[in-house]
């Protein structure tokens, strides 16, 4: 698939971050060229043009390092999770290189990085995230364990698992700090204990961090009957239970393993109305 690429100027590089142990949010891109059907952050970006066609158009944020440099001057160092609502290595990073310049402006004035991606395209900056690996950890999306496996139903043009799993185990090697986004957890597609188990051992493997996150229905699911269906499955399933049983995974072999976002706990007596929001 091919998607156009648009250019646009921005007047906020550094955005405050509500996500666990992230400071603020920095996306060098508004869209996403990996077209996961699954994504939500079409929600949260405010440019039309990009969400009317969303996967099929990205938009470049050109002025972003030169707000960038001025925002790290001003701000109270903390911690910056780079690709909230975009892949900052989709592929057109491999030509604007917003990300990786991103990285060096804000670890040179001693602001840590936490990245997120599922494209093994990260593997061309490994020596300034060998350089800074201090301050730099990294996270790779993996949503199951095999190339062959449905999941690249939802995520038809990202990297195959064997790309990513073949990633964190270099970035791992080098001394990079990793974690695993296992999610989403869709209900008959990645949620055996067979695939959960491959990905707990690749997390032990790697000395990784483990979240699990799963399935969450959005309100635009409903207007696609394959999302509509997944999502109604998605409602009745034992999220507790599912939990439970991987968490008890996780102890028995020693790897940290935590729920994205919210806990158990906040996860039982959900309403199919909690759910549209």
């Amino acid at each position: 698939m091919r998607f156009r690429v648009i250019e646009i100027e921005v007047k906020q590089a550094l955005a405050k971050s509500s996500l666990p142990d992230i400071d603020y949010a920095l996306n060098p891109y508004l869209g996403c060229g990996h077209s996961c059907l699954y994504c939500y952050a079409k929600m949260y970006t405010r440019l039309s043009s990009v969400v009317a066609d969303w996967g099929g158009t990205v938009a470049i944020k050109r002025n972003l390092l030169d707000v960038l440099k001025r925002e790290v001057q001003r701000l109270e160092r903390g911690s910056v999770g780079i690709g909230t609502i975009t892949d900052p290595y989709q592929p057109v990073e491999a030509l604007y290189n917003l990300t990786r310049s991103s990285i060096d402006i804000l670890v040179r004035s001693e602001f840590k990085v936490s990245i997120q991606t599922k494209s093994s395209l990260i593997m061309k900056d490994m020596d300034i995230l060998k350089r800074y690996r201090n301050v730099v950890d990294v996270g790779l999306t993996i949503t199951s364990a095999t190339d062959t496996s449905p999941m690249r139903t939802f995520e038809p043009l990202s990297s195959p698992p064997s790309a990513r799993i073949k990633t964190l185990k270099k970035l791992s090697e080098a001394g990079i700090r990793t974690w695993i986004f296992y999610g989403p957890v869709i209900p008959g597609y990645n949620d055996s204990i067979e695939e959960v188990a491959k990905i707990i051992k690749l997390a032990s493997e790697t000395k990784s961090l483990l979240y699990i996150d799963r399935f969450r229905v959005k309100r635009f699911m409903w207007l696609d009957p394959f999302l509509k269906s997944i999502a109604s499955r998605s409602i009745g399933y034992d999220w507790i239970k599912f939990y439970n049983s991987v968490y008890n995974l996780c102890r028995s072999v020693g790897v940290v393993c935590k729920s994205g976002f919210e806990t158990v706990e906040q996860q039982s007596g959900r309403r199919l109305d909690d759910y549209l929001r």
